[in-house]
């Protein structure tokens, strides 16, 4: 009888405990019941049993709730009450923390406004240039490359150069202007590049040496230069992903270049080469472009840099040296102090034609006048990099000169850096570039 009871009590127990409201609110109930109260109802009770009725909002939650602009950040947290087991905070203190936030969200609003009106300037700017660019494609295309000859020359045709080619004409711009004095043909390229490609299986494997044309150059030298081409490739442009393995124009780079070693086997592959292709190869078809690899390589500063002729190396940097000093005295005098010889920076600029050192799309308006202009134009931009950056120099020592023209700035703004060369002058003592 006890145990039997003692039974009754826990179980009747038990039912009292489903029946109970927080059980209600948490799906304890049997369905049919459950469904008979309104969620609301359950709510009021609850929170009449656990002492949480709801309580009207204060003065001040209301304030903020009524506020039109609420910044996303904690800067709201401001105006909330301090925890029940703190004391309330002081009317003055109360006033001091809503003028504040008050402040805070004008300063938002400001900053928005800012923003705003950036973003429609910088929208404008993009048009405009939209527009200038389209204007500049109609005159390149029905005025001065069908008068090509006639027109390369004149003042009006120069000045439009300076403002820089427009993209999609830039390449037939840079062929004529280029030229092809050693009158390579696309069926010349076919052949160099069928000649590269045997010279690669033979290498691969490891067949007999290929003679004729290579006479005087080891299999091991053409081994190397092969695969200094691989390891150049991987390292152009990195940061686009179109010239490495698996990417579109990765094969059409190792082709160019293999075509020249052989077209050149005198020069070979050299370091900077794969640079100088890659920027042809975005602005031309591969033929053209390796028509105009060739005879880009061909002019007398390239072939000098790229050959190693030291003797005519120094030359260059001496004339350098020359327009150096008339142009920027204090620096020169700087970099003399501190031993810092055209060499170390000269040479990685001339090599690549400034497509490593600069953004590409400042590079290629380098290009532009150097197609122009020719091998002054390259110091010319040497020199209007330095007095870009001529205030910074100064206070450098040598290491960190080195460092900082070996790395230039990626955000170069271009119209500064344009009207710095702009403001070099190629003139010493009444001669020009050529004659010094």
């Amino acid at each position: 009888f006890f145990h039997r009871n003692l039974f009754t009590r826990k179980q009747s127990a038990r039912f009292e405990k489903q029946n109970d409201v927080g059980w209600k609110l948490f799906g304890k109930v049997p369905l049919r019941e459950n469904s008979q109260k309104d969620p609301k109802k359950i709510q009021k009770e609850y929170e009449e049993k656990t002492g949480r009725a709801h309580r009207p909002l204060s003065p001040k939650q209301n304030v903020r709730k009524n506020l039109d602009f609420e910044p996303l950040s904690t800067t709201a947290l401001i105006l909330e009450d301090r925890p029940a087991n703190l004391p309330a905070k002081p009317a003055e203190e109360a006033q001091k923390h809503r003028q504040q936030y008050e402040e805070m969200v004008v300063q938002a609003k400001k900053r928005e406004l800012k923003e705003a009106q950036k973003r429609k300037k910088q929208l404008e700017e993009r048009c405009k240039l939209e527009d200038s660019i389209g204007s500049a494609v109609l005159t390149w295309n029905n005025e001065i490359l069908p008068n090509w000859e006639t027109m390369c020359c004149s003042r009006k045709v120069r000045e439009l150069w300076w403002q820089g080619i427009p993209p999609s004409v830039r390449g037939k711009v840079w062929s004529l202007a280029i030229g092809n004095e050693l009158n390579i043909t696309h069926e010349l390229y076919d052949i160099c590049l069928a000649r590269a490609k045997e010279k690669w299986r033979s290498l691969s494997t490891g067949g007999a040496e290929v003679e004729c044309e290579d006479a005087g150059f080891s299999a091991a030298d053409r081994e190397a230069s092969l695969e200094l081409i691989k390891l150049d490739i991987s390292r152009t442009f990195p940061s686009l992903c179109i010239f490495q393995q698996g990417g579109p124009y990765h094969d059409t780079l190792h082709s160019i270049l293999g075509a020249y070693t052989c077209y050149r086997p005198d020069v070979g592959y050299v370091q900077g080469m794969s640079f100088i292709a890659a920027v042809l190869i975005l602005n031309l078809d591969t033929a053209d472009a390796f028509i105009a690899f060739s005879n880009l390589l061909n002019k007398p500063c390239q072939m000098a840099f790229f050959r190693v002729d030291h003797g005519l190396m120094l030359t260059y940097f001496a004339a350098f040296e020359v327009f150096f000093e008339e142009n920027l005295p204090k620096l020169f005098a700087h970099f003399k102090k501190n031993n810092l010889t055209p060499d170390i920076y000269l040479i990685d600029w001339i090599f690549t034609l400034y497509s490593k050192s600069l953004p590409l799309d400042l590079a290629c308006r380098v290009w532009d006048v150097f197609c122009r202009d020719g091998e002054e134009f390259l110091f010319r931009t040497a020199l209007g990099i330095l007095k870009l950056f001529e205030d910074i120099l100064t206070k450098m020592d040598f290491i960190h000169i080195a460092q900082f023209l070996t790395k230039l700035p990626e955000d170069l703004p271009s119209e500064e850096f344009f009207t710095s060369i702009a403001a070099i002058q190629m003139q010493s003592r009444n001669k020009k570039w050529a004659q010094v």
